[in-house]
């Protein structure tokens, strides 16, 4: 899983996939973090993406760098607990300029059921579960 994150991390930016309906929804995201040994990301309860991952917890996410790719499907589960939330916005301080650990809105979820996939155009794709 530390691959996972440090990948998604390197990359800056990766791009999480959800259903809204029978509709695709794609957007970019940039938290990734781990805590209590599972991989976390974080959004705002009053943003669609978060309407859409309680509808459908199962998301698919990817992210590019250096000539490799990364594609991780699982589902997310939010953790309501102030701990998760305080840890993912310290590991983040930039987000504590939107953000801030009891404002209600500040939402975390961890992936569970995960399989993470690293691959390129010149080796063998890679699969990784947590």
């Amino acid at each position: 899983m530390k691959r996972v994150v440090d990948f998604l991390k390197d990359a800056g930016t990766y791009y999480l996939a959800t259903v809204e309906g029978d509709q695709p929804r794609v957007r970019p995201f940039g938290t990734a973090h781990i805590f209590e040994e599972k991989l976390y990301i974080q959004t705002g309860k009053v943003k669609q993406v978060s309407k859409q991952i309680h509808a459908n917890p199962k998301v698919e996410l990817c992210a590019f760098k250096n000539g490799e790719w990364l594609r991780v499907a699982g589902e997310l589960v939010e953790d309501d607990r102030r701990e998760a939330r305080q840890s993912m916005l310290d590991a983040y301080p930039a987000l504590q300029q939107m953000y801030s650990v009891d404002d209600g809105n500040t939402e975390v979820f961890y992936l569970k059921n995960a399989t993470a996939t690293f691959s390129s155009f010149t080796k063998e794709p890679e699969t990784v579960t947590f």
